[in-house]
């Protein structure tokens, strides 16, 4: 079968088509080899440009030559059959075999024979927690939850506290040595001692780190078990045991311990609330909310009072597996780590409560840098080609230093996703890449931040993300040359652009409502704060209330 197949494979046919220009009958032939290949609209169009034939003939010739390859190709065919059944009905193919191979194709790429896919631990634990979390359990969840939250909180608090006297320690040592160089010591003992101080610091970091990773890990597990043999136990009605196992006892509700400083302070929020109608013809409503907050304090779950962290906890475990996620974004640098800035804070309030839904933060960090470096490698391929191929000018050259370089690296404008169960109030992390570019003043709609918070939004809505938290001035920390008409001036910018965003959401998502949170950072003023909130209602279309009264 396969040498009857390779005899009819790459034949050679002639096209021939005629046409008369004026009084003269001209006759156009071109070689053809089947099968072809190449699209037959596409090959006309090589046809008309590289015989300059004349325009009046273009769609004759495409339907002639449309024809030609049908009908060839159909002989092909034909040709090809008829050699196949002489191959089974000679014996030089076994009949079994061939039955075999046809039952096998039509079985793999058939839906009805196609075997169930077996369902993961994962999807089967979020189905559980679904059930659980809207059953009479809820409450007993929550309490378990805190106290494992309780139980890290200390485990950290321990860990700063030896972590703050080997400093100070270290602090008088080094202290002492100051004193006698030049005396009796040289810049060769300080230097040992800084890196000896240096190698301790690191052990123990190490040492509690390990010991915090493997006091999550058996908190997972456990929890994850609890939560099976409970729904289990759910589903049996004759159980006896059932009440007393999710009875909730508060004495056994441990309260956080007000000690080492941990406890999150809450400063006094400023907060309007808007209810606003986008679009043309079938208008959406949507709320809007300006926040005077701390980007984390959505994360922090607040410690120092228990029925608050009920309240908090229950509304983002109920929506946990749902169509009505949270989310926020974070301005952070290009490097994909937990090392600085906000992105240490944000690792710091992950680690403090266990997720038993989703990777630790630290695991989700290294599949983002596979996925990246992947593609950076496929982009820098790219790249070459086009290099090679013959683009030589400068910005190519450019791009491709660049790719070298930043090779690890995300750009201004990329972002990526970190997931959470185990934060105060959001459900996902939008890490949106930015650079120095968004402390000046001259940003435009196509900047790279901008661009980012539109990617953002259009996830939120292909991944039911209803609610999401934006930096209102793309920064979470003011600093001098951030005056009152810069604030004025970006403010403008975001909330126009963010319009323009969410009226293009109609067409990503069929126009759900959905909240936006614009955040601006603890150290603005309330006057600027309140100017901020007299901008809004102007720029988007507010409700306006309609008040009733009874005429007597």
């Amino acid at each position: 079968m396969k040498k009857s197949r390779e005899r009819f494979c790459n034949r050679e046919r002639e096209f021939v088509y005629e046409f008369k220009v004026g009084s003269q009958c001209l006759e156009l032939r071109v070689p053809l080899k089947f099968p072809i290949q190449e699209n037959a609209s596409h090959l006309h169009g090589r046809l008309m440009l590289l015989h300059s034939l004349p325009c009046f003939i273009e769609k004759d010739l495409k339907e002639a030559l449309s024809q030609f390859i049908e009908e060839e190709s159909l002989r092909d065919y034909d040709r090809d059959a008829e050699a196949s059944l002489e191959a089974v009905k000679s014996g030089e193919v076994d009949l079994h075999q061939l039955a075999g191979s046809w039952a096998k194709a039509y079985a793999e790429t058939t839906l009805e024979h196609a075997r169930p896919e077996e369902p993961s631990w994962d999807e089967d634990f979020a189905d559980v927690y679904h059930d659980l979390i809207h059953s009479p359990a809820s409450e007993t969840l929550l309490n378990l939850e805190h106290n494992y939250f309780v139980s890290i909180s200390e485990l950290i608090g321990e860990r700063d506290v030896e972590l703050k006297k080997l400093r100070e320690r270290q602090g008088i040592e080094m202290e002492k040595v100051m004193q006698e160089l030049g005396k009796s010591l040289t810049d060769q003992d300080v230097n040992s001692l800084a890196a000896q101080h240096f190698e301790s610091q690191q052990d123990l970091e190490n040492k509690w780190s390990n010991e915090l990773k493997q006091s999550t890990a058996i908190q997972k597990q456990e929890y994850q078990e609890w939560v099976i043999k409970l729904h289990q136990d759910l589903k049996n009605p004759n159980n006896s045991s059932l009440s007393e196992e999710i009875k909730v006892q508060p004495s056994q509700f441990r309260e956080s311990v007000e000690a080492n400083g941990r406890i999150y302070e809450e400063q006094r929020k400023l907060e309007e609330s808007f209810t606003i109608h986008l679009g043309a013809q079938l208008k959406t409503m949507h709320n809007l909310r300006l926040l005077r907050a701390d980007m984390l304090d959505f994360c922090k779950h607040k410690r120092n009072h228990r029925s608050g962290v009920k309240l908090h906890r229950l509304q983002t475990a109920l929506s946990l597996y749902s169509t009505s996620l949270c989310g926020l974004v974070l301005l952070v640098d290009n490097r994909i780590n937990s090392y600085s800035g906000i992105k240490r804070d944000f690792a710091t309030v992950c680690q403090e409560c266990t997720d038993f839904h989703f990777p630790r933060i630290e695991e989700q960090l290294q599949v983002v840098q596979q996925v990246v470096l992947y593609a950076r490698t496929q982009r820098r391929s790219k790249l070459k080609e086009s290099h090679d191929s013959g683009n030589r000018n400068g910005g190519s050259d450019d791009k491709a230093k660049n790719a070298d370089r930043n090779y690890l690296n995300i750009l201004p404008g990329e972002f990526y996703i970190t997931r959470h169960s185990n934060l105060s109030e959001i459900h996902v992390a939008f890490h949106l890449c930015v650079d120095d570019n968004v402390k000046s003043g001259n940003i435009t709609a196509r900047d790279p931040a901008i661009m980012g918070l539109r990617n953002i939004l259009k996830v939120c809505c292909t991944h039911d993300i209803t609610t999401i938290s934006i930096p209102l001035l793309l920064v979470h920390d003011m600093s001098e040359e951030m005056t009152i008409p810069w604030c004025l001036r970006r403010a403008e910018l975001v909330f126009k652009c963010v319009k323009g965003f969410m009226m293009e959401m109609a067409s990503w998502d069929g126009g759900i409502s959905r909240t936006v949170q614009f955040l601006v950072p603890q150290s603005i003023s309330e006057e600027m704060f309140y100017q901020l909130s007299n901008m809004l209602p102007q720029i988007f279309r507010v409700s306006s209330t309609l008040t009733l009264t009874s005429k007597h």
